[in-house]
């Protein structure tokens, strides 16, 4: 009973998965700009002296900023799997029935989930600081 029970909850846990992940990942969207209208590409300015204040590179994507989206990506594709699986392991955990063998591997499961965090998030500062010296650089 209890295996079909944590079978249940493994496939309820990959079914969540499998719907929130997809959701998460942003999806590019842009208007189409017209030739005619020269100062839609660049929005509307309210200045005086009727500069445009149009920045060139604004439309332009580096690899810095294409590092910076993979990486965060991942981020939250690994952040969501590990708390999955520190419920999974709290659930493991409380239905244990106290047998030392299944608690030391509920146990296991927490601690590893939170090393995954704790990895997640230090991988985060760790490649925006190597991007930043990278980028003053260059």
């Amino acid at each position: 009973m209890l295996k079909r029970v944590r079978n249940t909850l493994a496939r309820f846990a990959a079914a969540l998965a499998l719907a929130v992940v997809p959701a998460m990942v942003p999806v590019a969207v842009s208007a189409q700009t017209s030739v005619t209208d020269e100062p839609l590409k660049c929005g509307t300015t309210l200045s005086v002296d009727n500069t445009t204040g149009c920045d060139i590179s604004q439309g332009t994507t580096g690899i810095n900023t294409i590092i910076t989206n993979i990486v965060n990506i991942f981020s939250i594709i690994v952040g969501i799997v590990s708390v999955i699986m520190i419920i999974y392991g709290g659930f493991r955990y409380v239905t244990s029935g106290g047998d030392s063998g299944n608690v030391s591997s509920a146990k296991n499961t927490i601690i590893y989930a939170v090393i995954g965090l704790v990895v997640v998030a230090l991988a985060q500062f760790i490649v925006q600081f190597v991007l930043d010296k990278v980028s003053t650089a260059a």
